[in-house]
């Protein structure tokens, strides 16, 4: 939750308010189950006019543990567009007595490019205590001025699970005629609002207890209080919008791209020699997506208004290289030369905890660009940053989400694919024998689509054979193993599938104990989800994994024995998800299909004590063991 979508480190300088922070003033509610405490906050915006703005930010948290360290760390950013001043901290003791204070020498100024994989003028200031004697306090304060209004700081109180909260204030000023616009989540009460010669907005958290993780809980902005500000009308950089509406915020976005589609007229020779041959259009886009993929490679850059701002296509196509949103402007202009009408689009990519709220325009959500080419019923979205993902996939990193297209007019809020269960599927095949030893071989094929071959893909691509090799050695559900060949064939598509074999030997599979024989038949693909069901349920309850997997799973069992018990066929049909597993088992075999359908859905808290026994029901199937015993004579 400290990754609450592009960074929200504003903070703020001032100077050090005398308060008392002994922890023994912390009530002992707000000590259960955590790890630190935020005694104090002030996080204050002074909105100048449309183009300027002062962030102060003042904090103290007290580290009740070696788990809660993390907190104790200052770190901010700044850039050419927002500065950064009068930083000042304190290391206090546990009975509130001064330790240490920050000196300017000791902050380290680095930058956080690298010139290989981003290039930015941001730079980041840190400082440390490296204090031990727990319980202790550090405060914190520092100010920001901004050069251009475009992306305010939200107000997320609670950073973290196992973090609880003393007292914490939003402070936001602004002239009395400016247009501010606000979103509460999960905030009850509305915020004090004072007049005088500016208007002042406040909010404030009292006594806070710490959040505890839930499994299958929904994001982290479904259940934490967050308040986001925005502008109406605002300016950076030179340049002007209005973002109270998502066309508004598509006009200003579009303004920034405008005569940045232009192509050296070699690059343009080349998409024709390419393209106007292939008469099917569908081909022609994927032939210039894979013309994009060979020729460029992905590298982060955040110069200025450049953070928002795509390089041109011109700069593409001479350095080969161009982060998210300059290889997306590259690409609808490589399909402009041909006459294909494509589409920027800002996305939200990766974390859920980030997901657009649709009834308030702002750039909060936004950490990526990709394409759209509108295709008849097939519209295909195109992944500009991958040099090896198939066209017309999004998967996990941006499937099923809300983005802004910008067309001509402005922002349109539309929705990438959604993958469901049947695109997501995973059948395997499994061979095996096992011997009076208990030791197996087995020859394992699994077909995987969707999202879920996106890990084989990663294999493939972003692996040397020795990382490779570790990962597969470490990843089956099985106690000794060594897997000695593998191999993988790859098909691409909008619902791309990936063929894998791996030969697996395990030695001591079975346990052999007198005549008996001991075999757990589910080899791959067991559930190791158990519940408590003393834990009272706080949260709803959201499955957003979303597959179909199909095992099917034949052991030869050595000559001599006889089955003695063998577990009952399970069939389980919830709300939650559905679930097979059936037995065939003679003298010298064993045959199990085992079936599990997962759909997207959410629950309220109360449905809690149903998913625990759903849960239970499925870990007791997968890890049933059926019995042999040796024949006599």
């Amino acid at each position: 939750m400290k990754k609450i979508l592009c960074v929200l480190f504003a903070c703020l300088p001032g100077f050090m308010f005398s308060q008392d922070y002994r922890a023994s003033l912390i009530p002992d509610s707000l000590k259960l189950n955590a790890n630190a405490v935020k005694r104090f906050e002030e996080l204050h915006i002074i909105i100048k006019g449309i183009d300027k703005a002062i962030i102060k930010h003042k904090y103290a948290i007290t580290v009740l543990n070696e788990n809660g360290d993390d907190f104790a760390y200052y770190v901010n950013s700044y850039s050419n567009l927002r500065s950064l001043s009068d930083i000042s901290g304190r290391l206090l003791d546990a009975d509130g007595k001064v330790l240490k204070t920050i000196k300017k020498k000791d902050i380290s100024d680095m930058s956080t490019s690298d010139d290989e994989t981003m290039l930015t003028d941001t730079r980041v200031k840190r400082y440390a205590f490296y204090n031990k004697n727990y319980p202790y306090t550090v405060e914190f304060e520092d100010e920001q001025d901004l050069n251009g209004i475009f992306h305010l700081s939200a107000w997320h109180p609670i950073e973290d699970e196992k973090f609880s909260v003393q007292q914490s204030r939003f402070i936001v000023e602004v002239p009395a005629d400016y247009q501010l616009r606000f979103k509460q989540l999960n905030y009850t009460g509305s915020p004090v609002i004072t007049n005088n010669k500016n208007t002042i907005y406040t909010w404030e958290m009292l006594n806070r207890m710490p959040m505890i993780t839930e499994l299958y809980q929904p994001s982290a902005w479904d259940i934490a209080p967050l308040v986001f500000i925005a502008p109406s009308q605002f300016s950076i950089a030179n340049y002007t919008g209005n973002m109270s509406t998502w066309q508004g915020l598509g006009q200003f976005v579009m303004e920034l791209n405008k005569k940045r589609d232009e192509l050296p007229e070699s690059i343009k020779a080349e998409v024709h020699k390419l393209a106007d041959g292939i008469p099917n259009k569908t081909d022609k886009i994927k032939a210039l997506y894979s013309y994009l993929q060979k020729n460029t490679r992905y590298i982060g850059i955040q110069l200025g208004i450049g953070s928002w701002q795509p390089f041109e296509a011109k700069y593409v196509a001479e350095k080969k290289y161009g982060d998210c949103k300059a290889l997306s402007n590259y690409m609808v202009s490589l399909l402009k030369e041909v006459g294909i009408k494509a589409y920027y689009v800002l996305a939200t990519a990766g974390d859920d905890n980030a997901k657009l709220v649709e009834d308030f325009p702002a750039p909060y959500y936004f950490n990526h660009a990709i394409c759209c080419v509108p295709n008849g019923k097939d519209t295909m979205w195109l992944e500009c940053t991958s040099q090896t993902q198939p066209a017309g996939f999004m998967g996990s990193f941006t499937g099923n989400k809300k983005v802004l297209l910008i067309d001509e007019d402005g922002g349109h809020l539309v929705s990438t694919p959604s993958y469901l269960s049947d695109d997501n599927r995973q059948y395997r095949r499994v061979k095996a024998t096992v011997d009076a030893e208990g030791n197996m071989l087995a020859d394992v094929y699994t077909h995987a689509t969707g999202e879920q071959q996106e890990s084989m893909h990663g294999l493939i691509y972003g692996s040397t054979k020795e990382q490779r090799q570790k990962y597969l050695n470490n990843v089956l559900s099985l106690p000794t193993y060594e897997v000695d060949k593998s191999d993988y064939k790859e098909t691409p598509g909008s619902i791309p599938f990936i063929d894998e074999y791996l030969h697996v030997k395990a030695s001591n599979y079975a346990t052999v104990s007198g005549k008996r024989l001991f075999i757990t038949p589910n080899l791959f693909n067991r559930s190791g989800t158990k519940m408590s069901p003393d834990a009272e349920r706080k949260y709803p309850i959201k499955l957003s994994s979303v597959f179909k997997d199909i095992d099917t799973i034949q052991i030869a069992v050595p000559p001599g024995y006889t089955p003695e018990a063998v577990p009952k066929d399970v069939s389980i049909q919830t709300q939650f998800g559905r679930f097979d597993i059936n037995y065939k088992v003679n003298d010298n075999s064993i045959e199990v299909i085992r079936s599990q359908v997962r759909d997207r859905r959410e629950f309220p808290p109360s449905e809690y004590p149903s998913l625990i026994k759903y849960f239970d029901a499925v870990y007791k199937a997968d890890h049933s063991r059926i019995v042999f015993v040796r024949k006599e004579g």
